[in-house]
C-alpha cells in the first residue's frame, strides 16, 4: 500500500519507531508514532540531533526497516 494511503473505513495506517528497541549510549526511551512519512521525518531528525547519526538516504532506509505497525487503540 502506498505511503499515507487510506485503509478500510478511512483509517490511516500508522507506524511506530521505538528507540528502546535499539541500544544507545543515552538509553533513549522515545517512541514516535504517526503516518509513515511523519515518523520517518521525526525519527531522522531525532537520530541526528540526539544520537549523532548523519542525515542521508542510508539513515532513512535504516529507519524505514525498523518501523512497525502501530497497534490499534482499544475503544
Amino acid at each position: 500500500m502506498p505511503v499515507g494511503s487510506v485503509e478500510g473505513e478511512g483509517n490511516m495506517s500508522r507506524k511506530v519507531a521505538d528507540c528502546r528497541e535499539f541500544p544507545s549510549e543515552n538509553h533513549c526511551t522515545l517512541t514516535i508514532s504517526g503516518t509513515e512519512m511523519e515518523v520517518l521525518q521525526a525519527a531522522a531528525e531525532h537520530a541526528v540531533s540526539s544520537h549523532g547519526h548523519v542525515e542521508g538516504p542510508e539513515l532513512r532506509r535504516q529507519i524505514l526497516a525498523m518501523l512497525k505497525d502501530e497497534e490499534p487503540a482499544l475503544r
